[in-house]
């Protein structure tokens, strides 16, 4: 069995339980703004891109002179209600965990760098991962920049390494960067849309994560 030494996270819809807040706020910014409301499986398949990307894919009808407005009314709906968003149950144990026994944890995220570290740092958790990237940082996912640069970062080969994430566009980043993906399936896509990335395996919960990761991360003490 393969043993890897670093897990990379996806953050929103992975680590953190924000799919509905997220999903919400697109929702409130398209009334805002007299645009088509999506629906929330339209709005949730682009969780994971950065935001203009994803705008256009989410609400083709927004033009680019109105996009400056439209992330702004986002972020208002969003942060109205970001400093109360949990972490999903048992994600904090087993960050602590797996960083007690030496494995190198990182997170790729479509957030942009203010928006990541603003909320490692409302959740404690800003000293827990070695190496963060964020999508104003570079190429957005599914290209594979995110991970390779990690990668380089940390001086570890793509067979060293496993992308946890909730969306096929984590799947396809890590496939694009040679690298092993675990989907869940509890944030924004559901098992289907998840198994176009072709992940290595799809669990139900962080439970279920631990117990896959249990026997495939080395022991580093």
């Amino acid at each position: 069995m393969k043993q890897y030494r670093a897990v990379i996270f996806d953050w929103d819809g992975t680590v953190m339980n924000s799919t509905q807040a997220i999903v919400a706020s697109i929702q409130g910014a398209c009334a805002d703004m007299n645009l088509p409301v999506p629906d929330a499986r339209t709005a949730s398949w682009v969780i994971g891109l950065s935001l203009e990307t994803a705008l256009y894919h989410v609400v083709p009808t927004l033009t680019a002179d109105q996009m400056e407005e439209f992330q702004h009314r986002y972020r208002t709906h969003y942060f109205s209600q970001d400093s109360q968003l949990p972490l999903f149950e048992g994600m904090p144990e087993l960050l602590s965990e797996l960083r007690g026994q030496g494995t190198l944890l990182g997170v790729a995220t479509g957030k942009s760098r203010a928006g990541l570290d603003r909320v490692l740092v409302q959740c404690g958790m800003h000293d827990h991962f070695d190496v963060t990237r964020c999508a104003d940082e570079t190429f957005s996912k599914p290209h594979p920049a995110m991970l390779l640069e990690i990668l380089a970062e940390l001086y570890l080969e793509p067979h060293e390494v496993v992308m946890v994430g909730d969306t096929c566009h984590d799947m396809q980043m890590a496939r694009n960067a040679g690298v092993d993906g675990l989907a869940v399936s509890y944030g924004a896509q559901d098992v289907e849309a998840l198994s176009a990335g072709q992940p290595l395996a799809i669990v139900d919960s962080v439970e279920q994560m631990q117990d896959w990761l249990t026997d495939r991360v080395a022991v580093l003490r």
